[in-house]
């Protein structure tokens, strides 16, 4: 069995890569990133957490969340949010009574300060473009980039080459 070691500190924030199960692009239409958002709406009504910046692609997610200042679990919450989610996209278990939605475990990163936050606040937004999947950040439709724009972080056509900062970056 591994041994993973995670930083769990109360109120930090964290960068994730969440991945589907042998890459299915199980989130490729509204209606299953619909049944996502729910279990992130549901699971953040429960148990707390701001989302400075995310990405749905359609087999991985990215994120940043901010915990409250008292509270450190964050797989908690993430298992809720893969539970709800895996119920509604794929009723057949294995036989560990696993849903073959998303892989086991998933990749965190404790943000250190503020320059790695922007680093990866635009790893997140750009990372549709990276793939392949549009041409400019701003057409992805499953982003927090347009709330990102309203909030004067990026002009509205930030993007149109990769930024100098993340590149090289592999986050996957």
């Amino acid at each position: 069995m591994s041994n993973y070691r995670r930083a769990y500190i109360p109120g930090a924030a964290y960068f994730f890569t969440v991945v589907t199960r042998h890459r299915k692009p199980w989130f490729d239409r509204e209606e299953r990133v619909e049944i996502l958002r729910e279990a992130f709406q549901k699971t953040m009504s429960k148990r707390p957490f701001r989302i400075d910046a995310i990405v749905v692609l359609p087999n991985h997610i990215h994120c940043i969340w901010k915990l409250p200042e008292d509270d450190k679990d964050f797989s908690g919450r993430w298992r809720e949010i893969k539970k709800m989610v895996s119920s509604r996209l794929d009723a057949r278990t294995n036989e560990r009574n696993e849903r073959s939605v998303w892989q086991r475990r998933f990749w965190e990163h404790l943000i250190r300060d503020e320059s790695d936050w922007r680093n990866h606040v635009d790893y997140i937004h750009y990372n549709p473009v990276r793939h392949g999947l549009v041409r400019r950040v701003s057409d992805w439709p499953w982003s927090s980039f347009a709330r990102a724009v309203e909030r004067g972080w990026y002009p509205a056509d930030w993007g149109a080459t990769e930024p100098p900062a993340i590149a090289g970056m592999d986050l996957e």
